[in-house]
């Protein structure tokens, strides 16, 4: 007796929530392996992260671009549809020139390119999964012609 596998639905939310979870830790990642690259532990002891002094605000605004795809992932499971869609349009297009901007200034290229075109890649799918969010068929109510001519 042979038996096939039973591909399950998969709701927007939980593609949604798990496009993010890869682009936070991809995002993470680059980072985390830029620590091997030559001269950048150097640097970081120096101040400097690419040309940015390592200071208060620096460190904030690393934490805030990590914390906008953590957030994602639950907003994009919690968030009513509309406003959930809506949430995910800003972010990709917020995300879009920022990931962009991170290859200003690299050396490594193809190791900061692989990385740039694999977060931009995972940004389309949510931006796909945001656009496509299957639509329910609302009845409509009839117009105000109909019911004053059924009065």
């Amino acid at each position: 007796m042979s038996t096939t596998l039973q591909d399950q639905p998969i709701s927007v939310r939980a593609k949604l929530a798990a496009a993010w979870t890869s682009f936070m830790f991809l995002y993470a990642y680059v980072d985390i392996l830029n620590f091997f690259t030559p001269g950048a532990i150097q640097d970081i002891l120096d101040g400097k992260v690419f040309k940015f002094d390592l200071s208060q605000t620096f460190s904030t605004s690393a934490l805030t671009m990590m914390a906008i795809p953590i957030f994602m992932i639950v907003l994009s499971m919690t968030l009513p549809a509309r406003a959930n869609r809506i949430a995910n349009f800003i972010v990709v297009a917020l995300y879009v020139p920022i990931t962009v901007f991170n290859l200003a200034g690299a050396t490594w290229l193809f190791f900061y390119g692989l990385g740039v075109v694999l977060e931009l890649a995972l940004l389309a799918v949510i931006l796909r999964y945001a656009v496509t969010w299957p639509r329910a068929v609302l009845a409509t109510s009839p117009d105000r012609e109909t019911v004053r001519a059924q009065l």
